[in-house]
C-alpha cells in the first residue's frame, strides 16, 4: 500500500519585469510546484521514516518534472524545496523531503552541484513560508540568493503535509552586489 496519498496540488508562476529599475531584458521566472498529501504518521510516533522518504522520491520527481516542463530544463538557474507539516505532525515528517525532493531535482535537471536549500515548518492551514533559493551550479554566487513565497490556503490540514520544490531562470532582476558570478564558477564542487 502505497504512503502516498495526494489530495491536491498546484503550480504558482511568478513573472518579475523589474524591481523598481530598469525592465529586465529577460523577466525572471520563478515556479513553485506543490503537492498536499495525507500524513502517513500524524498522532503517533513512526521510529523508521525511511520508507516514506524512499516512496517520496516519486512524489519529487513528479513535482520536478513538472516545474522542468514549465520552465524549460536548460532555463533553470536556481532552486529549493520546502516542507510544511500540519500540526498532528512533527518536523521530521518534512525533513524527509531533503532528500526525496532534493534527490528528484537534481535526477531531472542533470545533477546539478551545490547543495539544494530548504524550508520546513509545523504549521496550520494556509501557513505562509518563505523559501530560500540559489544558483544550482555553485551555492556561492550570491546574484542567485533570492526567495519564493510558498503555501496553499486550505493545506496543510492537521493530518496533512504540503511539500513543495521551488525553480527559478535566474537570480535577482537588479542584482548589482558583487561577488562570484555564474560565470566564473570554476571549480565545480558545488560551492565556488
Amino acid at each position: 500500500m502505497s504512503l502516498i496519498d495526494i489530495r491536491k496540488r498546484s503550480l504558482t508562476i511568478e513573472t518579475i519585469y523589474h524591481e523598481g529599475g530598469p525592465v529586465a531584458d529577460r523577466p525572471l521566472k520563478l515556479a513553485a510546484a506543490c503537492a498536499v498529501i495525507k500524513n502517513p504518521y500524524a498522532g503517533r510516533y513512526e521510529p523508521d521514516l525511511l520508507p516514506f522518504m524512499a516512496e517520496l522520491r516519486s512524489l519529487g520527481t513528479l513535482l520536478a518534472q513538472e516545474l522542468v516542463d514549465t520552465l524549460g530544463k536548460n532555463n533553470v538557474e536556481v532552486y529549493s524545496k520546502a516542507a510544511i507539516v500540519g500540526v498532528n505532525g512533527e518536523l521530521e515528517h518534512g525533513a524527509v523531503w531533503h532528500e526525496a525532493g532534493g534527490w528528484a531535482m537534481r535526477n531531472v535537471l542533470g545533477e546539478p552541484k551545490a547543495i539544494v536549500p530548504a524550508a520546513k515548518a509545523v504549521a496550520n492551514a494556509g501557513y505562509r513560508l518563505m523559501v530560500p533559493l540559489h544558483y544550482i551550479h555553485a551555492a556561492y554566487v550570491r546574484s542567485h540568493f533570492n526567495s519564493m513565497e510558498i503555501g496553499i490556503q486550505d493545506a496543510p490540514r492537521p493530518n496533512e503535509i504540503l511539500f513543495g520544490l521551488v525553480m527559478g531562470t535566474g537570480g535577482r532582476v537588479h542584482s548589482r552586489l558583487g561577488g562570484l558570478t555564474k560565470e566564473n564558477v570554476s571549480v565545480h564542487d558545488g560551492q565556488r
